[in-house]
């Protein structure tokens, strides 16, 4: 890696891979979920492999900021901008693949590998349509594939772990294409090691390229393991349904809560969840407060359920009103419209002194502060 320098600062100064975005483009606030976000110093879309691998590799090279950006859904971006490169990932692309050996597979489904710059979205939708269970229960989550496996996305009991079978990376400190297996790829909840191998305060060591999932194949569901979702189906715990009637539940469900994308509700204007739920000693979780048992003995619990017994109902305004806990959910910082990541971060630590001063549990960010520290 060449030592950090002031490398490409001016307005104008952009790698030569991929497609240049320049003008309001340049400001981040038109691509990221939060709607925030000053100007890069430069922009560049990239809709290949080769490009997008070429962007990282100069702004490297050049000792240049680098931000990889693909939906935009989970981070929060400076006022001010950013002082460097970001390369938008935007490639294509769905392959089923023929050859299969055994033990490439796990259970023996089928193959698929997509591009990291596919709307993840849109795959789930895809995935229903062919009948390729397994995420059927993550619909209606933005953002890009490639980032799914950095947070290990999940939600009404599914994860992306439970279908990936290998990830192919860029790694920035060897200059080189490996491929992890899901075994190697360190899944903890909402972690990685893609999300735990740093490369800078902006971004990690290595780049997603592609992803490769495993997916059972038939018009049933994965068995349904929370159970909102199964009361919403009318099946017990453990049960399947049909593919379709899961997503279409989900999404029901996601819009109850403000976290399906829609440009006229300020509810669906944020980054998500803002905060993760605490897993903390079994002794540490409030009486009354949800529970759910992990594996090393310790217990997760509800970051919503704190968040409103602390003192924080739906829609609790943030600074003059202009960010607020959405009106739908109590775990979604939003911007209503005329915001500044100066105000969700206050919001943020009103809310994060709260909980820690009424249950002694201090709650973490689950989006990517980029210039900002909460």
């Amino acid at each position: 890696m060449a030592p950090r320098s002031s490398g490409c600062r001016r307005r104008s100064c952009v790698p030569e891979s991929g497609r240049t975005l320049t003008g309001t483009d340049l400001l981040l606030a038109r691509h990221t979920t939060l709607r925030l976000g000053g100007p890069a110093a430069s922009v560049v879309a990239a809709t290949t492999t080769e490009e997008l691998i070429d962007g990282v590799r100069r702004a490297d090279e050049a000792g240049d900021p680098l931000l990889v950006l693909g939906g935009g859904s989970n981070l929060v971006v400076a006022d001010a901008g950013f002082p460097g490169t970001v390369v938008r990932v935007a490639t294509r692309g769905i392959s089923i693949e023929e050859d299969q050996s055994p033990g490439d597979v796990p259970g023996g489904g089928l193959l698929v590998t997509v591009a990291a710059g596919e709307n993840w979205d849109d795959l789930v939708a895809h995935a229903v349509a062919h009948g390729w269970s397994g995420i059927e229960a993550l619909a209606g989550i933005p953002g890009s594939v490639g980032a799914t496996p950095i947070q290990n996305v999940g939600a009404y009991g599914q994860e992306v772990s439970h279908t990936l079978a290998r990830v192919q990376v860029w790694d920035r400190v060897l200059g080189e294409r490996r491929t992890f297996t899901a075994d190697e790829c360190r899944f903890g909840y909402r972690t990685s090691r893609f999300k735990a191998d740093r490369l800078d305060e902006y971004g990690g060591r290595f780049l997603v390229l592609e992803v490769t999932f495993s997916f059972a194949q038939g018009e049933q569901s994965a068995p349904i393991g929370y159970a909102e979702l199964a009361r919403t189906l009318g099946v017990a715990l453990g049960e399947r349904a049909p593919l379709a009637d899961v997503r279409a539940a989900v999404l029901k469900l996601r819009r109850g809560k403000g976290m399906v994308l829609d440009p006229e509700d300020h509810d669906t204007w944020s980054a998500g969840s803002f905060f993760t739920n605490p897993v903390v000693e079994q002794d540490r979780v409030p009486e009354g407060a949800p529970a759910f048992p992990q594996p090393d003995g310790s217990v997760k619990t509800s970051a919503a359920w704190l968040i409103e017994r602390s003192g924080f109902g739906k829609g609790h305004p943030g600074p003059g009103g202009r960010v607020s806990l959405s009106t739908k959910h109590t775990l979604a910082i939003t911007n209503r419209g005329h915001g500044t990541a100066a105000d969700v971060l206050a919001l943020a630590r009103e809310v994060r002194a709260g909980v820690e001063s009424t249950y002694g549990i201090r709650l973490v960010n689950e989006p990517v502060l980029v210039d900002l520290t909460l």
